[in-house]
């Protein structure tokens, strides 16, 4: 797998719409969520994906930075699940936030039903169960990135 992050400023609008197609693909069709998907985090986020070797986009997940690091939009495109690609990818953010955004929690607001997911990944409940678009959705932080 080939993992590339570019700074919103660096992507190419080819780059850009294949990951917005990919977005809108899971958060609004599949989930059948209708909201507004591009915003203005876009701006300011850095754009983490997985390319596999014959450069199909197959994972993503945004970073930027506010009081706190954050992390969301995180998906695996669906030809592509069930194959581990969910922890490679989170592996990878986690990678990268430690390397350019050290001594930072990271908070993140998962959908509930991903709570064990992040779990395992040192992340802890910080919030109730809230909905978000409908979607049950709860706050979790890391703490560990403080090293």
């Amino acid at each position: 797998m080939k993992v590339i992050c570019k700074h919103f400023s660096e992507l190419t609008t080819t780059e850009y719409h294949r990951l917005l197609t990919a977005r809108v693909a899971v958060f609004v069709v599949e989930q059948e969520c209708p909201y507004q998907e591009v915003d203005r985090t876009d701006l300011e986020a850095w754009h983490l994906w997985l390319e596999d070797e014959e450069g199909h986009f197959v994972a993503y997940a945004r970073i930027y930075q506010e009081a706190t690091i954050h992390f969301g939009r995180v998906l695996v495109v669906k030809e592509y699940r069930k194959q581990g690609l969910g922890n490679l990818l989170v592996e990878e953010v986690l990678t990268w936030i430690h390397r350019h955004l050290p001594k930072q929690p990271i908070v993140i607001g998962a959908q509930a039903h991903l709570q064990a997911f992040y779990a395992q990944f040192g992340f802890e409940p910080v919030s109730e169960t809230y909905l978000e678009d409908d979607i049950p959705h709860i706050d979790m932080e890391k703490k560990t990135n403080l090293s």
